[in-house]
C-alpha cells in the first residue's frame, strides 16, 4: 500500500517533470511579485531575480535525475 502511495508522488517522465517546473516558475514568480510588493526599489527586484533562480537550479536537477534514471535501467 505505501508503495502505491509512493508511486503517485514519483515523476516517471519527462512531461511530469516539466509540468512540476511549470508549477514551481509560477509560484516563484508570484512570491517575487509579493516581494516587490513588500520590498521597493533595487532590494525588491533582486529579490524576484533569485526566486526563478532557484526554479532553474531545482528544475535542472530534476530532469538530471530523470535522464540518470533512465540510463540506469
Amino acid at each position: 500500500m505505501l508503495t502505491r502511495l509512493k508511486n503517485l508522488f514519483t515523476i516517471k517522465s519527462k512531461f511530469e517533470a516539466f509540468l512540476v517546473i511549470y508549477g514551481l516558475g509560477v509560484g516563484a514568480v508570484e512570491r517575487g511579485f509579493h516581494y516587490m510588493a513588500q520590498y521597493p526599489g533595487i532590494g525588491g527586484k533582486l529579490l524576484f531575480a533569485v526566486c526563478p533562480i532557484a526554479v532553474f537550479m531545482a528544475g535542472t536537477r530534476i530532469l538530471d535525475s530523470i535522464d540518470a534514471e533512465r540510463e540506469e535501467r
